[in-house]
């Protein structure tokens, strides 16, 4: 942690660059851990289930799992959302590039937010472009259509088989390339390409938080196995 102080201190661009982990310390199940969606049991598997080929030909199925598992309406930032938004309006932390769809970066207060795959928060009508809340999905039953045209509506995140969203790629390599700082935390770094990321960064302090080890600990200035809103809360701005 005196390590983890003196890196933060001296830092003046800091980038953060989080995963599953970091919501999980807000009881939002993440993917790969013992308790994560990946071991728990469906009729299909959940990579299968959050596919765009799935979505198309199974909407009602999809539509269940999304509203049962991925919208977490009831969900609060934790300790290191809200340090993130600290260190932000101090001026510290130039960004944060999630893997999440939660919103709880934004609900803590971060501003320059990134979100890779999407939000939940965000859903549009296939058919005319009309947007729509996760209040709105949450509380409809079968396929949720649109009450302007009758169109099905897609949730605005990254399923698999489809890209991530470019203008969102440049934002974040632009972040990474400007800072001095970056600190990667809650994120296992196996999925890509979000994880292929970090190869942009060419500042001083690459620092990882995670409760396991990653692809990239021999890389870091800094490993740190433990919680994320632990290890973040007890920084001193």
């Amino acid at each position: 942690m005196q390590n983890l102080q003196t890196i933060i201190d001296n830092a003046k661009k800091i980038v953060f660059f989080g995963g599953a982990g970091v919501s999980t310390e807000s009881n939002i199940p993440d993917f790969r851990s013992v308790d994560g969606l990946y071991n728990q049991k469906y009729d299909y598997p959940p990579e299968t289930i959050l596919s765009h080929g799935f979505f198309k030909s199974h909407p009602e199925e999809f539509f269940n799992f999304h509203r049962d598992k991925m919208i977490a309406l009831w969900a609060k930032p934790n300790k290191a959302h809200l340090k993130l938004a600290e260190m932000e309006k101090k001026g510290k932390l130039i960004g944060v590039i999630t893997q999440n769809i939660d919103g709880l970066h934004q609900a803590a207060g971060s501003v320059n937010v990134m979100e890779l795959h999407g939000s939940v928060h965000r859903n549009f009508c296939t058919s005319c472009g009309k947007m729509y809340d996760a209040a709105y999905i949450k509380n409809s039953t079968g396929i949720p259509r649109c009450e302007k045209c009758g169109g099905m509506i897609k949730p605005d995140v990254v399923l698999y088989d489809e890209s991530l969203n470019m203008d969102t790629i440049d934002r974040a390599v632009d972040a990474i390339a400007e800072a001095d700082t970056m600190i990667v935390a809650g994120t296992s770094l196996t999925v890509y390409p979000a994880a292929g990321l970090l190869r942009y960064f060419r500042g001083k302090n690459l620092v990882l938080i995670n409760r396991d080890e990653t692809p990239y600990d021999n890389y870091a200035t800094l490993v740190i196995h433990d919680k994320v809103g632990e290890v973040l809360d007890k920084i001193k701005l």
